[in-house]
């Protein structure tokens, strides 16, 4: 697939604003999409990157209170990562289609979501104790636990949030490929 020139995008934005007999409020669909994919696709290295570094830490720590660091660090890592790229999203504006304004919010709300259940987590390691290792690393599975099922509720409801024009370009722009 071909890379658009660089005077590509300023020209789409004039084609959709000329030819929806308006200037457009917001970004056309395939702008939005890359904007997000751009914003998304470091926020999921940065995720699985802190999560791979914690997993190779943590067996190797020699105390609970190391793994309680590593722990924290990799959860307050996580939440200032989805903090920027849910910035990055609401930067990218609201997409010019139909329901974007529920669209965008969706998924800022979404990362806000992630970003807090990262942040509960975090506060709730630090609080734990390292007196007992056993008692801390049960602690720390009740704590995991519960990030894991905050975050699976954070995910993003689709069902109402469907637009053709970004289905179509989510799957074309090569932000998102």
């Amino acid at each position: 697939m071909r890379r658009p020139r660089a005077g590509f995008l300023p020209l789409l934005f004039v084609v959709v604003a000329v030819s929806g007999g308006c200037v457009a409020d917001g970004p056309p669909p395939r702008v939005w999409a890359a904007s997000v994919c751009g914003a998304l696709n470091p926020w999921r290295e940065e995720i699985a990157t802190l999560t791979t570094r914690a997993q190779q830490q943590t067996p190797t720590s020699t105390t609970p209170q190391q793994a309680k660091e590593n722990l924290v660090r990799m959860l307050e890592g996580a939440r200032d990562a989805s903090e920027k790229a849910r910035g990055r999203i609401v930067d990218a504006g609201v997409p010019e289609v139909d329901g974007g304004d529920a669209i965008a919010e969706g998924v800022t709300e979404s990362l806000a979501k992630v970003r807090d259940a990262y942040g509960r987590a975090g506060e709730a390691l630090r609080g734990l104790s390292t007196d007992d290792a056993a008692a801390f690393y049960t602690g720390v599975s009740t704590v995991m636990t519960t990030l894991q099922q905050e975050y699976d509720a954070s995910a993003l409801d689709t069902g109402e949030l469907r637009s053709t024009e970004l289905q179509q370009a989510f799957g074309e722009v090569p932000e998102c490929l």
